[in-house]
């Protein structure tokens, strides 16, 4: 580890944690489209969008960009690790499916703060052996690469990177968070990561429901927490319980709050917290 190499802003840096699942065959579209809470089945070749895997309960297992490079080919791209866990659990689900799920161990993912170069939105850019996505807004530019070749790491980057997810709304799960949240408690409705109108998914009822009934009654905000900061910490409002801490990154978080809550002081311990406006433009 790097942890003081200083990376050019026009290099890219490692990403670790980062992994590429592979859904391979003619099958893999409508094994994801029956799995996954997003609609894939317009999803053109070289296009790429959020989505999620729910449990039946419609907490969220884990976020990921789901890309199809290829017309019997898609790619998920997790950032919070648990690729091994994730590509066992779903293989249990393929049954007579004629789809091949891998993880991509040949595949490093990388980053930059510089806008892609031909990537846009949802479109990827595929030359050789790099596959650029766009992984930012105008406000906070970002590229993603998944290249053959491994990048430097750099635990300053990391952070950065992290905290950069959590400014646009996309959050990082550790392994205490998996299957804790609804898509709409942990702001997946602001990233289009989920379809309330596709055919049936795991948890798609409970989401559906959540949806058109109008009882989403906690939301994610960012706000600004001490170092050391853990998924799990409870927020409070006077002597009273706020909400808790879904997703941290360096010194901010996605704290899962009670819509009502806006304006309101908040304590974590007896440090107040501050909160900080969402940036908008990383749905795809």
């Amino acid at each position: 580890m790097h942890d003081n190499l200083h990376i050019p802003e026009a290099a890219f840096a490692a990403l670790p944690g980062h992994a590429v699942i592979a859904l391979d065959g003619p099958d893999s579209v409508a094994f994801a489209q029956a799995q996954f809470a997003n609609d894939l089945g317009t999803l053109p070749v070289g296009q790429w969008q959020w989505n999620a895997w729910l449990s039946a309960k419609g907490r969220v297992i884990a976020v990921f960009m789901l890309c199809r490079p290829a017309a019997d080919t898609l790619w998920l791209v997790l950032a919070d690790g648990r690729a091994e866990v994730l590509a066992t659990q779903l293989q249990r689900f393929v049954f007579r499916r004629k789809v091949k799920l891998a993880v991509r161990t040949d595949l490093h993912v990388g980053g930059r703060f510089q806008p892609p170069a031909r990537a846009h939105g949802n479109v990827l850019d595929s030359d050789g052996d790099a596959n650029d996505f766009d992984l930012g807004t105008t406000a906070l530019p970002r590229t993603l690469r998944l290249s053959s070749h491994p990048f430097v790491e750099d635990e300053g980057f990391q952070t950065r990177w992290r905290e950069a997810d959590l400014r646009l709304g996309l959050p990082r799960l550790d392994d205490s968070a998996v299957e804790q949240w609804t898509p709409q408690q942990i702001g997946l409705d602001r990233l289009s990561a989920y379809s309330v109108k596709k055919g049936c998914y795991p948890g798609q009822e409970i989401v559906a429901r959540t949806h058109f009934l109008g009882k989403a009654k906690r939301v994610a905000q960012l706000v600004e927490v001490p170092a050391g900061t853990q998924p799990g910490a409870t927020l409070h409002h006077g002597e009273q319980t706020a909400g808790s801490v879904a997703s941290v990154g360096g010194t901010l978080a996605l704290a899962v709050l009670p819509i009502e809550s806006e304006g309101l002081a908040l304590q974590l311990g007896d440090v107040p917290v501050q909160r900080q406006p969402l940036l908008e433009g990383l749905a795809r």
